[in-house]
């Protein structure tokens, strides 16, 4: 689940979620208030887009509602307001893309049959009212038709044909402001999977940060700048577009989310913080007004959780922890479907692991079980968190266990529709031989093992919510006494992940044990002041580290 391969990366905030977006909208919360009032409700405010249609002119509202929508994910909300134009407008071709487009969940997750059969279905209908089409609404069918061609045998070549129909409809009208943000959106979604070049997402960007100079309250064109830039190589470069999209499109709980991705990957905890507490909100209210966007909660309270450790606020970390599963079966229960509605056990799974392991709680980390009725293919980082604990625990049978069950659910994960996520659990797998060959007292092959999990994570990315390998390589190296081999990895694990608090208090460690007692001491400060000198922690390093900063120098020189 790595961010920095877009398509493997992106895909992660819902690769597990399956929903099933070609269900009836019948049922869905609100259906009946969207049939009618095809505008935007009041004070709702999703940003401004263009998309003139041959449609009637009471559809123009609610389609480009529909594609706001779009352009910030609100796959099931959008789906809503197609499908309420298209009873009220049996002759509008576009709606029909429309609703197809809801399908095709870029970045998110694979369409199963079910979406690719009413997909295909919707751009027959689209194809069959535009016998003589506008030349720009017939390229948009064009290009999204051959995504849905039955004939097309994998996922990348849907894309890849996809691509090319947005790539053809930008060069032909190079002023659609909409066809350029979807042909950004397209070319990074048919990024291949372990595709370390970046020749995508420069690709994309050379499209959106023009445009979005030039159309500053474009949601798309923001989002999708996040997106692109949503790996430690590119972070700086999407900070402008984090900054403001959150303003243009405050009436989606997935906006306001969406800066915390570049937010999280710079070390800007407060404002990862601020913008997750944003998008509870805005879930919340969503929920309480019967619309779509409640899920989107899970994901904020991900974020919120890991950007709470790292400033020392373990206590709200551990009660989002704590009820994150019966948040999920909360969202799983309601009636009608909504983005992210079934992901609770994914997250459960998730954070149960990353909880004890950034409180290095071992013990705990030991004795996970996964979410009832967790999917085979959804319960790795359970295991991974036990084949960690193991390492540190010396548990060689716990490490073998742990490394025997993650080998089953990569297995399944290779039968499931996310088969080609499969490669990108080869890092998590590589840390658990490395933590079970310290357990068996075979400290070479431990090393050799973390830091092949680390040199393939510095070119796939590491994922939001996660231990970097290398900082584990540098922990690992700590326990064998090699200080400032440890330091040595320790500094770049920071340069890809800055800001962590475990990386930061082990980095002064690894200095202070190496002797040098300044750069531990910087180390040891910055952790102080990111976490308010340990107000709200008791972890016993961090103390450590905070009276250590109150003396003239760390390590008594």
């Amino acid at each position: 689940m790595r961010k920095t391969s877009i398509a493997i990366g992106a895909a992660c905030a819902a690769m597990f979620t399956g929903v099933a977006y070609g269900q009836s909208t019948a049922s869905m919360p609100g259906a009946e208030h969207h049939h009618h009032d095809h505008a935007p409700g009041p004070g709702e405010r999703l940003g401004h887009v263009s998309f003139p249609t041959s449609c009637l002119a009471m559809s123009q509202p609610g389609m480009e509602r529909g594609v706001a929508l779009l352009h910030s994910f609100g796959y099931t909300e959008a789906q809503m307001q197609f499908t309420a134009i298209a009873k009220d407008d049996p002759g509008c071709a576009m709606v029909h893309w429309g609703i197809a487009m809801t399908q095709y969940t870029e970045l998110w997750d694979r369409p199963g049959p079910d979406a690719l059969k009413l997909g295909a279905a919707e751009m027959a209908k689209a194809r069959s009212l535009a016998a003589a089409p506008a030349p720009r609404e017939k390229a948009y069918i064009t290009a999204l038709s051959a995504f849905f061609d039955p004939a097309a045998k994998t996922f990348q070549q849907r894309a890849d044909a996809y691509e090319a129909g947005m790539n053809d409809l930008h060069r032909e009208f190079p002023d659609d402001v909409e066809g350029a943000a979807f042909d950004a959106l397209a070319i990074l979604a048919a990024t291949p999977p372990n595709d370390t070049t970046l020749a995508h997402s420069r690709q994309a960007l050379a499209i959106l940060v023009p445009l979005f100079a030039a159309h500053p309250d474009h949601p798309g064109l923001a989002h999708y700048i996040i997106h692109t830039c949503d790996t430690p190589a590119l972070a700086p470069e999407g900070l402008a577009a984090a900054r403001e999209y959150a303003k243009i499109a405050p009436s989606s709980p997935h906006a306001l989310h969406m800066p915390s991705h570049i937010f999280a990957r710079l070390g800007m905890w407060q404002e990862d913080i601020d913008s997750n507490l944003a998008s509870v909100a805005a879930s919340k209210r969503a929920e309480a007004a019967g619309e779509p966007g409640a899920a989107h909660q899970m994901h904020a309270d991900e974020f919120l959780i890991y950007a709470y450790l790292q400033v020392g606020e373990d206590e709200k970390a551990r009660e989002l922890t704590a009820n994150m599963r019966s948040i999920g079966e909360h969202m799983n229960a309601m009636p009608g479907m909504d983005d992210m509605k079934n992901a609770g056990p994914f997250f459960d799974n998730e954070l149960s692991a990353i909880y004890p392991m950034e409180m290095h709680q071992w013990k705990v980390a030991a004795a996970l079980t996964s979410a009832p009725g967790s999917p085979a293919y959804e319960v790795m980082d359970t295991y991974w968190a036990q084949g960690v604990a193991a390492g540190h625990l010396r548990d060689a049978k716990l490490a073998a266990a742990a490394l025997a069950s993650i080998d089953q659910s990569v297995k399944a994960l290779k039968s499931s529709p996310y088969a080609n996520l499969a490669p990108g659990i080869d890092v998590k797998r590589d840390e658990i031989v490395g933590w079970k060959a310290l357990a068996e007292d075979q400290p070479d092959a431990a090393v050799a093992s973390m830091r092949k999990a680390a040199d393939q994570q510095d070119k796939l990315g590491q994922e939001e919510v996660d231990i970097p390998a290398r900082e584990m390589l540098g922990d690992l190296l700590l326990l064998e006494h090699k200080p400032v081999e440890a330091l040595t990895e320790y500094r770049v694990a920071l340069k890809e992940s800055p800001n962590r608090l475990n990386g930061m208090l082990s980095a002064g460690d690894a200095a202070e044990q190496a002797g040098l007692s300044e750069e531990a001491r910087a180390f040891y400060k910055a952790a102080a002041r990111q976490t308010d000198f340990g107000k709200n922690s008791q972890r016993p390093e961090l103390a450590r580290a905070v009276k250590l900063t109150e003396t003239p120098t760390a390590g008594g020189q």
